[in-house]
C-alpha cells in the first residue's frame, strides 16, 4: 500500500474514534434532559446518538440514510463528515440522500409537481407554410437526387391511396386505409433510415415500405389477396410485410409492435450491428399498456430504437383532448428517461432531419429516442369510417389545403429550380397508369389454393387441422354457390 494512503487511513480512523467519544459524552448529558415536544413543520430536537446506535450505524454501510447537517456542534459536524464517507450522505446546508439513480436533496417545504408545464414543448420546423426555409433553422442537407426521390414517392403514395380507396368503393377489394395528410411522415422518415434498420409499423406507414422498394404490383397483390401475395391471402388488405425489406407484417391490434421493436433493437445491439429499429404508432397507441412497458424496457436496456408517434389528432373518433391530459406524447419520453423531440409532421425536411439525427444517437450512443410528429389525418380512419360524423368539415378542408405536406415540400423543391409543372403532370400520369395496370394484373391472378389456409404454422399439420380441412372441402362441394369460384379446392 502506498505510504500516503496508509497515512490517510490512519488519520481517518483517529478522527472517527474522537468523534464517537464526543458524541457519547453529549449523549450522557442529554439523557437527563426532559423530553422536548415538536410540531409538524418544525425541526425535531437534535439528539446525539448513543454508542449502540453509532455502532449500529457503522454496520449499515451503503444503506440509504439521512442526517441533518445544520444546527449541530462542531463535534457533531465532524462526526457527520466521517459518516458521510460510510453512508453516502451529501454535506452542505440541506439534507440529501444518495439514493439509487443519483443524489436527491431534501427540502422543508412541501411542493407538488404541477400537472403540466406552463408552456407547451416547442415543435421543430424547417419549412414555413409557403415552403421557405425558416431563418436560422438547422437541418440535415439533402441532395437534389434525394430531394426529388422524396417528392416523387410522396406523390406516388398519394396517388396509390386515392386509387385503392376508389377500388374499395367499387367493391373490388374489401378494405383500405389511406395516409392522406401524412405523406411527409412516411417518406421523410423512411429516407433517413437504411435498409438494415428494422421497421415495425402500425398500419398507416405504407410509404416506408414504398421507399424501401416494395413495388406497386406487390401492393396490389396483397390488397387483392392473390397467389402472389406474400401472406397467401390470409391477411386483410393493407397488412403488408416483407422479409426482404426488413419490414415486419402489419398487425391491427394497437401498440403490440412496440415491445417487439425493443427486443429487435436489443438484438441488434448485442450483435453490434450498425443499425437500429424503428416502430410507428398513433396518439391512441400511447394509451395502451404496451406503450409504457416498451418505453421503460427500452430506456433501462438502452436499446437503439426510435419510437415514432404520429400524433394526427384523432384515434378513429377519439380526439387527443379525450386521449390524454399530458402535453402530447413527447413529454412521456422524459418521464421514462429518454431523449425526445416534437417535430412538424407536415414538414418533410424537419421529419427527415429529426429521424436522421435520432438514428445516429440511437446507434452511436446506444439509447432509445422518442419522436412525436404533429400532423393531421385528412382522410377517414379507413373505408369503414365516416369522419365527418365527428369532425368539422371545414377543419378537414383546412388541413387538406393550407397545411398539405406535399404542396409545402413541392414549393421548396420548385424554389430550388428542381421541379416544374410539366414534371408534376408526367409523374402523376405515370404513377396512375402503372397502378391501374398492377390492379388489373392482381385482379386476374388466381387466389391461393385452399390448402394454404392450414400451412405455415406447424412443421407437420396436426390431425385436428386435417379434419377441419376435410370438413371445409365437403362443405364447399355441397354448397358451391356460396363460395368464390376462383378458389382452387
Amino acid at each position: 500500500m502506498a505510504p500516503w494512503r496508509a497515512a490517510a487511513m490512519a488519520s481517518s480512523q483517529l478522527a472517527r474514534r474522537a468523534a464517537r467519544r464526543l458524541l457519547s459524552s453529549q449523549h450522557r448529558r442529554h439523557c437527563a434532559a426532559p423530553a422536548c415536544p415538536w410540531l409538524l413543520g418544525s425541526a425535531p430536537p437534535v439528539l446525539a446518538p448513543s454508542p449502540v446506535a453509532a455502532a449500529a450505524a457503522g454496520d449499515r454501510r451503503g444503506f440509504c440514510s439521512v442526517r441533518r447537517f445544520t444546527g449541530e456542534s462542531n463535534a457533531a459536524a465532524a462526526a457527520a463528515a466521517v459518516e458521510e464517507a460510510e453512508n453516502g450522505l451529501v454535506a452542505g446546508g440541506d439534507q440529501a440522500i444518495d439514493f439509487p439513480g443519483g443524489k436527491v436533496s431534501f427540502v422543508a417545504e412541501m411542493n407538488f409537481l404541477p400537472e403540466s408545464q406552463r408552456e407547451r414543448i416547442n415543435c421543430y420546423r424547417v419549412l414555413d407554410d409557403d415552403g421557405r426555409t425558416i431563418s436560422g433553422s438547422r437541418f440535415q442537407e439533402v441532395s437534389k437526387e434525394l430531394a426529388l426521390k422524396m417528392y416523387s414517392e410522396m406523390v406516388t403514395l398519394q396517388v396509390m391511396d386515392t386509387i385503392f380507396f376508389e377500388a374499395q368503393r367499387q367493391g373490388r377489394i374489401s378494405f383500405y386505409l389511406t395516409s392522406h395528410g401524412e405523406e411527409a411522415i412516411n417518406i421523410a422518415s423512411a429516407a433517413a433510415l437504411t435498409i438494415d434498420d428494422i421497421v415495425l409499423p402500425q398500419y398507416r406507414e405504407p410509404g416506408v415500405l414504398l421507399w424501401r422498394g416494395f413495388t406497386l404490383q406487390e401492393f396490389a397483390n396483397q390488397c387483392f389477396g392473390n397467389k402472389l401475395d406474400y401472406g397467401k391471402g390470409r391477411q386483410m388488405p393493407i397488412h403488408y410485410g416483407s422479409n426482404r425489406l426488413n419490414y415486419f407484417t402489419v398487425s391491427s391490434p394497437i401498440a403490440t409492435q412496440l415491445p417487439h421493436a425493443v427486443g429487435a433493437a436489443y438484438s441488434l445491439k448485442m450483435d453490434k450491428k450498425d443499425a437500429c429499429a424503428i416502430t410507428y404508432f398513433g396518439d391512441g397507441g400511447t394509451s395502451e399498456g404496451d406503450f409504457h412497458a416498451a418505453l421503460n424496457f427500452a430506456a433501462v436496456m438502452e436499446a437503439p430504437v426510435i419510437f415514432f408517434c404520429r400524433n394526427n389528432g384523432w384515434a378513429i373518433s377519439t380526439p387527443t383532448s379525450e386521449q390524454f391530459r399530458s402535453d402530447g406524447a413527447v413529454i412521456r419520453g422524459q418521464a421514462y428517461g429518454m431523449r425526445s423531440i416534437r417535430v412538424d409532421g407536415n414538414d418533410a425536411l424537419a421529419v427527415y432531419s429529426a429521424v436522421h439525427t435520432a438514428r445516429e444517437m440511437a446507434i452511436k450512443e446506444g439509447r432509445p429516442i422518442l419522436v412525436e410528429a404533429l400532423t393531421y389525418r385528412v382522410g377517414h380512419h379507413s373505408t369503414s369510417d365516416d369522419s365527418t360524423k365527428y369532425r368539422p368539415v371545414d377543419e378537414i378542408e383546412h388541413w387538406r389545403t393550407a397545411r398539405d405536406p406535399i404542396s409545402r415540400y413541392r414549393k421548396w423543391v420548385q424554389g430550388n429550380r428542381w421541379w416544374c409543372d410539366e414534371d408534376e403532370s408526367e409523374l402523376r400520369n405515370n404513377v396512375r397508369q402503372e397502378l391501374l395496370k398492377a390492379i388489373q394484373v392482381a385482379e386476374r391472378m388466381p387466389k391461393p389454393p385452399l390448402a394454404e389456409l392450414f400451412t405455415d404454422v406447424y412443421d407437420e399439420v396436426p390431425s385436428n387441422l386435417r379434419e377441419q380441412e376435410r370438413l371445409l372441402r365437403d362443405t364447399i362441394k355441397k354448397h358451391p354457390a356460396d363460395y368464390p369460384a376462383d378458389v382452387h379446392i
